[in-house]
């Protein structure tokens, strides 16, 4: 299998690319909790105020807290992985962070990655990160800029 030829993305072209994308996502997490919040503070201000006894003002509270809670941490949680393996996977191969500054992910041919590839690579970044980001760091010394969910996806991250 031969490898691309083109230009390896630095380690902190793709630092900032991740950082562009870290901001447009929390403004996503943003526009979730905000709603679930709400829902929250009026779950706690009507919890127990009828006179209702403890046991039921809590399990109300829980539900109140636990039921949007889950729901809203579910849902960011896939809003993140669709975000990148959408993004990544499309014609365009790159996210809005990526796009921002020029570069794209392919695989080991320079061809576009599947749906597939990229959701393996996203959620190989758990692994990078869990390991003291260190996963990420091998960005910036292996010899095609890989990171380690790179090498696990079997893709690299190329200036266009």
């Amino acid at each position: 299998m031969e490898t691309v030829t083109a230009s390896y993305a630095g380690f902190w072209k793709r630092f900032v690319a991740y950082l562009i994308d870290g901001i447009l996502l929390g403004i996503v997490e943003l526009v979730i909790f905000i709603p679930v919040l709400g829902m929250l503070g009026l779950g706690i201000a009507g919890a127990g105020s009828n006179g209702e006894d403890m046991e039921h003002a809590a399990g109300m509270l829980l539900a109140f807290i636990f039921g949007p809670l889950l729901f809203a941490i579910l849902a960011i949680a896939v809003a993140g992985w669709l975000y990148f393996a959408l993004m990544e996977s499309s014609v365009k191969g790159a996210t809005l962070g990526k796009m921002a500054l020029g570069i794209r992910v392919t695989d080991l041919n320079g061809g576009r990655i599947s749906f597939a590839r990229a959701s393996g690579r996203y959620f190989g970044k758990l692994v990078s990160g869990a390991i003291l980001y260190i996963g990420f760091i091998m960005a910036g010394f292996t010899q095609q800029k890989q990171a380690l969910h790179d090498i696990m996806a079997g893709c690299l991250v190329v200036n266009k």
